[in-house]
């Protein structure tokens, strides 16, 4: 007996809704990344220096207004993922540098939660850094955005569905808001520097507008991407 051949196969949008993330390999040209990583350490500020205080164990970095960083923000192959995830036109709402210190970054499961409806926000990591269990890298659970709606509560404190990424400098992990993940302790001190990037649905415009100013958002947010 033969096997069929004329069987639909998934496409990669469809894989990436399904998940709830796409990790893309070596999407930052590699001739970007030093470049991009002595923007990111000329943009450290203390936490008293952000409007809202940040997190004392992490290095937080304004880079919003480099050209190559929104350079990074308009790949296409990223670009295509979020507008994919978010399903309708979308906008940048923010990005900047993020990276774990020594001993630190261990964060518990979590959510960061669509808006207004599943689906409207979407989040990317972009690695400056090799990274992996060493020096802190990100936890993901896949496929955990969308429970069933007779599912009980997601049980933030079970890592049995946790995955932890490993990669190159130059990978960018693109995930749905919903997807349950999470940063990781930092055992050894090595350097993890990302970018964090936030990807909005267009009606989210102007509670966007509201908050940018606590964001530290300095950037023209007023360009818009259509789905493929």
């Amino acid at each position: 007996m033969s096997l069929r051949t004329d069987l639909p196969t998934e496409s990669p949008a469809q894989q990436w809704r399904r998940d709830g993330f796409a990790l893309l390999r070596a999407a930052v040209p590699a001739d970007w990344l030093d470049g991009l990583r002595a923007t990111f350490d000329a943009g450290i500020l203390p936490s008293d220096q952000w409007p809202v205080p940040r997190g004392l164990t992490w290095n937080h970095a304004l880079v919003d207004l480099d050209a190559r960083v929104q350079a990074v923000c308009r790949l296409p192959e990223m670009l295509a993922v979020v507008g994919a995830l978010i399903g309708e036109r979308f906008f940048l709402s923010q990005v900047e540098g993020r990276e774990p210190q020594g001993g630190h970054g261990h964060q518990c499961l979590h959510r960061d939660m669509s808006s207004q409806r599943p689906g409207d926000t979407v989040g990317a990591l972009v690695y400056l850094d090799d990274y992996g269990p060493d020096n802190g890298a990100t936890r993901i659970v896949p496929g955990t955005h969308r429970p069933a709606p007779d599912a009980p509560p997601y049980d933030f404190l079970d890592e049995t569905g946790a995955v932890q990424l490993k990669g190159r400098a130059g990978d960018i992990l693109v995930f749905d808001s919903d997807l349950v993940h999470a940063g990781s302790l930092n055992p050894s001190g090595a350097r993890r520097r990302t970018l964090l990037l936030g990807y909005f649905a267009e009606p989210l415009y102007a509670s966007h507008l509201q908050t940018a100013h606590l964001r530290n958002v300095r950037m023209d947010t007023s360009e818009r991407f259509d789905p493929a």
